[in-house]
């Protein structure tokens, strides 16, 4: 039976993911959190709702590394890469969807990965990732005489912006048409800016109250347009998803992996 530690365990995304381990038949080994947190020495399983696990949230992350399978991380990049780098010293398989990685960031989470493998995805979700299919497929259909537009919907709280899935889809949509995502991707518009580029893949950005996450993709072209959206109704589907990682990454090479290949649709 596989063994998955969390990382950030005291957190809504951590509590959730607890609780589909625990769903799905896996054990789990270990819950950390930051040193400090006032929840550390609590039973992971009690605070998540699914009860007495016997695991008690700990600030010791080489104590929850050596004693797991595959480590979760739902925090931020600074952490996820401390993570990854002990995991990998440690030989333990990672799953990480934390968000907001620099390109340096991603490149240096490469490097890391050489020695085991690990899956960095920035959305879960196996529904947003067939959108990330199906964005790929439509753009190299449509080409150059559609615009693109994305637009992202996520609660108060969100600290990125735009969010790792708005950028993922806008990398893949600029690659499917031959573009470069960091050159194309307009972030603001204000004032007298001008027509917007043909080239152009505008990214806006709505943040308020609890939403979830919502994405939106516009194809605008003369006289018709396509929108493909993904709406996120609860956080089990990226908990979920990421039990469905742990899973499947314990059994690969070591290397870098995404849900695409988790899912098989590449």
């Amino acid at each position: 039976m596989i063994k998955i530690a969390v990382c950030g365990a005291a957190g809504r995304m951590g509590q959730r993911i607890i609780v589909a381990a625990v769903e799905a038949g896996c054990t789990v080994s270990g819950a950390l959190e930051r040193p400090g947190h006032p929840l550390v020495g609590h039973d992971a399983g009690l605070l998540a709702g699914c009860g007495q696990l016997g695991v008690a949230i700990s600030d010791d992350l080489n104590a929850v590394v050596e004693g797991c399978d595959v480590l979760i991380d739902f925090t931020t990049p600074k952490v996820s890469l401390k993570n990854l780098e002990v995991c990998g010293l440690k030989k333990k398989s990672i799953v990480i969807g934390s968000t907001g990685f620099t390109p340096e960031e991603r490149a240096l989470a490469a490097e890391l990965a050489k020695d085991i493998p690990a899956v960095l995805a920035p959305n879960m979700s196996v529904g947003v990732n067939v959108c990330f299919k199906v964005l790929k497929d439509v753009a190299k259909t449509l080409g150059d005489d559609f615009d693109v537009e994305i637009v992202e919907l996520h609660h108060n709280k969100k600290k990125d912006s735009p969010s790792g899935t708005a950028v993922r889809m806008g990398e893949v949509v600029a690659e499917a048409l031959g573009r470069d995502y960091n050159k194309v991707a307009n972030y603001h518009r204000e004032g007298i800016c001008g027509e917007r580029t043909k080239e152009e893949i505008g990214m806006q950005t709505v943040r308020g109250g609890d939403i979830i996450g919502e994405h939106t993709v516009y194809f605008i072209g003369q006289g018709e347009r396509i929108e493909i959206s993904h709406r996120a109704m609860t956080r089990d589907m990226f908990s979920r998803g990421s039990v469905r990682a742990a899973k499947w990454v314990v059994s690969q090479k070591p290397g870098l992996y995404d849900m695409q290949d988790v899912l098989g649709l590449k």
